[in-house]
C-alpha cells in the first residue's frame, strides 16, 4: 500500500465521526480536577488516577486548598501513582502559581509554561476545556497508532504531532484524541485488526496481509 497515496483529511473521517467530542478517559469534574489529573497521569494509566482522584480531592477540593499544601502531604494520597512525588510538588507549585480555580489558563502557551505540564497534556487540557486546538493530542496511544496506519514513520512524539498539524485542518486536529481512544479499544500492543475500522487505509495491516498471502503460497 503506498501511504503517501492516502487522503489522509478523508481517511480520518471514521475515526473522528466515531470518536470526536467523546469525553476523555479521566474521571474529572470541573477544570481544577482536569488539570490535577492530567498532571497525574503522565506516564500512569488513567484508571489509577480516576481511582485516586476522589479520595485526593476530598481533601484538596481547589487551587486555594492545594496551595496550601506541601508536596509531602500529597504523597499519602498519591499511591501507586508513578513519580508521586515529583508530581506533588508540581502541584503545589501549580496552585501556588494559579491561586484560584477561575485563573486556570486556557491557551496552550501558557499552560506548558506550568510545571509538569508539557504540550500533549496542554492540548488534553484544551479539548477538555472545549478551546480552540492549537495541537495536536499525541499520547502513547497516538505513538504506536500513527506509525502503524502510515502517517508517521518514527515514534518521536514532536514529529508526530508536527505531521499531523501539517496533513489535517485544524478542525480535524482531535484525529489525535481520536486515534488515542483507537489504541486503548482497538490498536493495542496486539492489534485487533480484522475489526478496525481503518483497516483498509493501515500500512499495518497491509502487510500483514501481504505476509499472510505469501505464507499460503
Amino acid at each position: 500500500m503506498a501511504t503517501t497515496k492516502i487522503n489522509w483529511p478523508k481517511a480520518l473521517m471514521p475515526l473522528l465521526k466515531k470518536y470526536k467530542n467523546k469525553k476523555h478517559p479521566l474521571d474529572y469534574g470541573n477544570t481544577y480536577q482536569l488539570l490535577v489529573m492530567v498532571v497525574l497521569s503522565a506516564q500512569s494509566r488513567d484508571d489509577v488516577i480516576n481511582k485516586i482522584a476522589p479520595g485526593f480531592f476530598a481533601v484538596w477540593p481547589d487551587m486555594p486548598a492545594l496551595a496550601t499544601a506541601s508536596p509531602e502531604k500529597l504523597f499519602p494520597y498519591l499511591a501507586g501513582v508513578r513519580n508521586f512525588a515529583h508530581k506533588a510538588t508540581w502541584l503545589v507549585n501549580i496552585a501556588q502559581q494559579i491561586k484560584a480555580d477561575k485563573r486556570i489558563p486556557d491557551t496552550q502557551e501558557e499552560l506548558v509554561k506550568l510545571p509538569g505540564i508539557g504540550r500533549k497534556s496542554a492540548n488534553v487540557i484544551l479539548r477538555e476545556m472545549h478551546r480552540p486546538p492549537e495541537g495536536v493530542i499525541v499520547d502513547l496511544h497516538v505513538v504506536r497508532v500513527a506509525p502503524r496506519l502510515g502517517i508517521a514513520k518514527d515514534e518521536d512524539p514532536k514529529k508526530i504531532e508536527e505531521k499531523l498539524m501539517k496533513i489535517l485542518p485544524a478542525d480535524e486536529w482531535d484525529a489525535g484524541m481520536a486515534m488515542s481512544f483507537l489504541g486503548r479499544e482497538i490498536c493495542l500492543p496486539k492489534p485487533k485488526c480484522e475489526i478496525c475500522l481503518m483497516n483498509n487505509v493501515c500500512a499495518y495491516y497491509a502487510r500483514l496481509l501481504k505476509k499472510s498471502k505469501q505464507s499460503v503460497k
